[in-house]
């Protein structure tokens, strides 16, 4: 066997957090010299409601665990099973940061060697890219008499231990164990078991320091691989190591997909404004130019705020800025390429005689009449067109389908001229929104989002024009 003193364990749990959510189920066979020992099992009262989702998936329901004990009342003999043994379990860090937070919620402390069985089957099967517990099952054609409930996966656990016992030789198990027992990084105040926690699927995380304030909000097709990359001690930079050691709480929210963890993660940084983050300033909400040709005295390019605002009326609208320096900077690199007034445009006060471009013969001579404002202005308005706002390229709202395969997740993003009206998880979701649709709001955020989606072949490919 892998070592002589050996318990393999899973855990049933409310959800996927161990500092919030609880066990409701535990299994625990004990090991010794290869030999099982002893065998235990034991629904646990979690305290708490067991969610439909849950209960859907292990099949343990509350009227199950109603009249069962608290985990108070099997902390001795949990404890017991573990005397002198390693913990074993698939994810294994997960299960142990729920036993070691239900020990902390009775006030005891609970401490173990820790082997995972999915860096065990990585170490010696590298060929393989899956390494869940479905995926040993079916490729060591192991025997689960009970799939997600706890004493089914821990015999299958022990099955797969006896098999890599017997197949590899005693070096090539040592260096593998060492990699199974290698304890992941992560910021002192972290609870264990956490990391583990996060879901393979797509979504968006935040990070929590010791204020209710989000510190940092970030997304990944992988919440846990993104996550854990954060804590990878060889890929930190100096800025996010400082972050990190910030981290005392991690949250998530999982997705049907990519766009929709990018439409979350935008929604929720603007909402939220992390502390760790650096965000755009609101001194000056975001604008475009309009053109206004009928002005008197004064450029012809004024600012017209685009946050929230319904893009139906911007024929005569360029650009998406989110400050005066941006906007000048652009329309400066113009105005030197096609000769422009700066005075015109607006980037120079309004006056009388010539712009500070004329000598220079970097402007066409609007400013002291040596071409008519109609000529510059059909240049002007031939140039401002690389600043437009795309065009929308359907004549109303279109659905943006997305479903994850794994986590069977699915959601319809319903957008019109560029504006997010809602996410709806099903068909009746969406029939709700083309019923009653809410009031197109322009967000910067969501627009390039949406253009760089719209760009790739699977985007388009997702989308269904709702007329």
């Amino acid at each position: 066997m892998l070592a002589p003193r050996l318990a393999f364990i899973d855990v049933e749990t409310t959800g996927a957090n161990p500092v919030v959510d609880r066990v409701t189920e535990i299994a625990i066979l004990r090991v010794e010299n290869g030999q099982l020992v002893e065998r235990w099992s034991s629904l646990v009262n979690p305290g708490m409601p067991i969610p439909p989702a849950i209960q859907s998936f292990t099949g343990i329901t509350d009227s199950m665990v109603a009249d069962a004990p608290d985990f108070a009342a099997l902390a001795g003999a949990i404890r017991a099973l573990f005397a002198d043994c390693i913990f074993v379990a698939h994810n294994a860090r997960f299960d142990y940061g729920f036993v070691k937070n239900e020990f902390r919620r009775i006030g005891e402390d609970f401490d173990a060697p820790v082997m995972c069985t999915v860096k065990l089957s990585r170490a010696l099967f590298p060929q393989h890219h899956r390494h869940g517990l479905d995926a040993l099952i079916a490729r060591h054609d192991l025997v689960c008499s009970a799939r997600h409930r706890a004493m089914g996966d821990t015999e299958a656990l022990f099955q797969f231990a006896g098999l890599v016992a017997a197949q590899f030789e005693r070096s090539v198990l040592d260096a593998a164990i060492v990699k199974a027992m290698k304890a992941p990084g992560r910021p002192a105040g972290l609870p264990e078991g956490v990391l583990e926690g996060l879901p393979e699927g797509p979504g968006v995380y935040l990070f929590f320091g010791e204020e209710a304030q989000p510190i940092f909000i970030g997304k990944g097709v992988s919440l846990r691989s993104r996550v854990m990359s954060h804590f990878s001690s060889d890929k930190r930079s100096s800025k996010e190591l400082k972050l990190v050691q910030q981290v005392r709480r991690v949250e998530w929210l999982p997705t049907a997909g990519e766009l929709g963890a990018a439409l979350l993660e935008a929604r929720l940084v603007r909402q939220l404004k992390p502390g760790g983050m650096r965000l755009p300033s609101d001194a000056e909400a975001v604008f475009g130019l309009r053109y206004e040709p009928a002005q008197k005295g004064g450029p012809v390019l004024v600012r017209e705020a685009l946050g929230g605002a319904d893009p139906a009326g911007w024929e005569a609208v360029f650009g998406t800025f989110r400050s005066r320096k941006e906007a000048d900077h652009a329309l400066r690199e113009l105005a030197t390429l096609y000769k422009l007034c700066l005075r015109r445009i607006g980037i120079e006060a309004w006056g009388d005689g010539a712009c500070a471009a004329l000598p220079a013969k970097r402007c066409a001579g609007v400013c002291a009449g040596k071409e008519s404002p109609a000529e510059h202005d059909e240049r002007l308005l031939k140039v401002l067109e690389s600043l437009r706002i795309r065009r929308w390229p359907w004549p109303g709202p279109v659905a943006l389908r997305e479903h994850h395969a794994d986590t069977g997740r699915s959601a319809v993003h319903v957008v019109d001229r560029w504006c997010l009206l809602g996410t709806a998880d099903d068909e009746t979701g969406l029939a709700a929104l083309r019923d009653d649709p809410p009031a197109r709001a322009f967000d910067l955020d969501t627009y390039r989002i949406l253009q760089r989606w719209l760009d790739t072949p699977a985007g388009r490919a997702a989308v269904t024009p709702l007329g």
